[in-house]
């Protein structure tokens, strides 16, 4: 093994080490587990930043295990691997600091900590993967390290809702493994490769790869929240605040729409599901979410529900530019995943901290909440308006690229899918701004922390300013080199068409 053979394994240990040794320390030894989760945050975010500039000057980093008779266990980097590892280990860095300052002085920290690190390294080991049993076996890792993470606070109703979400997803992954192991039985591969791997199963075989399809999309749809497999994620609300930031921005939906990905480009090859009639229904899927996720929201009162039903809607952006045929699209779907990452964990970020600092949970408690926090509220209102799709924020580029990919691809009903959602994006995110900013402030909070000069803790205000920040800098410049859009622009060159 040389250098380049290691480093996709040292990813996944980076995390996966340091979550071991964090399970064991006892709740006092705090300043060891914040040094252990600093510590492989930055291991792992310095081998992802490695890997970015090697495969961007054409180095090639894998490495096989022996796992089955014919099968291996493989980590491959290449660009689109590395698009969703650099966003995992990013927001991953951004969390931490989160849930230090969110969690201070909160029983099993150790056990929190421990599982949060596990969740990264499912989430890195999914996008590392370089064929189907590698990316099934971190999936199903995530599923079960994420579960601990959703009853934390140990109430009846985050035992509930722990309960839904292990539902919906074992549900989801026995599909998962049962479309595996069947199209292995048809292909004798299950390799991921830039144009998919199913071009020489025989044409009579097409009904087995049209119902293969629909199962691969019903077991991630699960965690992607389309609709009708969604129900789950409202109801894991009721999780820690970056416990919601991981599961919509970074981990649970992201891996699902990640799958998705994979299986449309690196399964089937997107001119083969098009060419057996699967794109038009997925789109249309896709857009049926979209609208949907956004009517429930405006009808939300809890904040956090508000934004889970967002997400409900947002994430399936992604899916609906994959299941358009086209570059244009392709590139406005794929690049939508970080950009919905950075937006979204922004506004959990937001309202983890009005929970926090002042007890508000609902939206008819923000009157006047910028006035008393005013860098929480800008930095909310950046990710709101670009949810919206608001020039020049990041939301407005993927909705630019979809709807200029719909059109080159003869799709025009999709331009009123995306004006209809947007119209409802302001429907619901607007009058919170608008509470928040002229109405005028209670006499009193629900439940106040005062922090002298400051609005809240830094810990806890710095990572949503960063990541506000990067929403409007990355739509600013978006043509600039290693801009999300641009890695992406690559990988859809050198991939997928």
């Amino acid at each position: 093994m040389n250098w380049n053979t290691w480093i996709p394994l040292l990813v996944v240990l980076s995390s996966l080490v340091p979550a071991l040794m964090i399970f064991g320390l006892p709740q006092e030894k705090r300043r060891l587990r914040i040094f252990l989760n600093l510590f492989g945050v930055f291991t792992t975010l310095f081998f992802v930043i490695w890997m970015f500039f090697g495969v961007y000057h054409g180095y090639h980093y894998e490495v096989r295990l022996p796992l089955l008779p014919d099968l291996d266990m493989v980590l491959r980097a290449g660009p689109l691997a590395l698009l969703f590892s650099g966003l995992s280990s990013v927001l991953w860095l951004l969390t931490t600091i989160y849930a230090i300052g969110y969690l201070e002085g909160s029983t099993h920290s150790s056990r929190f900590f421990g599982f949060f690190s596990l969740c990264v390294t499912s989430t890195i080991g999914i996008s590392l993967s370089g064929n189907l049993i590698t990316f099934l076996i971190y999936y199903e890792m995530l599923t079960l390290s994420a579960y601990p993470l959703i009853v934390h606070r140990g109430t009846e109703e985050s035992r509930l809702a722990g309960k839904t979400y292990l539902i919906y997803t074992l549900f989801g992954g026995a599909l998962l493994l049962l479309s595996t192991i069947w199209l292995y039985s048809l292909a004798g591969t299950l390799e991921f490769t830039p144009r998919g791997f199913i071009d020489g199963i025989d044409e009579e075989h097409n009904f087995a790869l049209i119902s293969i399809f629909i199962l691969f999309i019903a077991g991630f749809g699960v965690k992607a929240a389309l609709f009708p497999l969604h129900g789950w994620l409202p109801m894991a609300m009721i999780a820690p605040a970056p416990v919601s930031a991981l599961l919509h921005a970074v981990a649970v939906v992201k891996a699902g729409a990640f799958g998705i990905i994979r299986v449309v480009y690196e399964v089937f090859g997107i001119e083969k599901a098009a060419l057996l009639g699967l794109t038009q229904p997925l789109a249309m899927l896709a857009s049926v979410t979209i609208i949907y996720g956004s009517l429930r929201a405006l009808f939300q009162d809890d904040l956090k529900r508000r934004l889970a039903f967002s997400t409900v809607s947002q994430v399936s952006y992604i899916i609906l530019g994959v299941a358009i045929v086209g570059p244009i699209a392709t590139v406005g779907g794929v690049v939508h995943l970080v950009h919905q990452g950075l937006m979204k964990i922004t506004l959990f970020f937001c309202a983890g901290i009005l929970a926090e600092t002042l007890g508000i949970h609902k939206i008819s408690e923000m009157n006047g909440v910028a006035r008393r926090m005013p860098w929480t509220m800008a930095a909310f209102s950046i990710g709101a308006l670009g949810m919206i799709g608001v020039p020049p924020i990041v939301g407005f580029v993927s909705k630019w690229y979809l709807g200029l990919g719909a059109l080159e691809a003869g799709e025009q009903w999709v331009i009123v899918v995306l004006v209809g959602s947007s119209l409802l994006n302001a429907g619901y995110f607007l009058p919170i701004l608008y509470r928040a900013w002229f109405l005028s402030a209670p006499t009193s909070w629900p439940h106040e922390d005062h922090f002298g000069r400051k609005e809240t803790k830094l810990t806890l205000l710095l990572p949503p300013l960063v990541t506000a920040v990067l929403a409007l800098l990355f739509g600013l410049f978006a043509a600039s080199p290693f801009s999300p859009l641009e890695w992406v622009e690559l990988i859809a060159k050198r991939e997928f068409y």
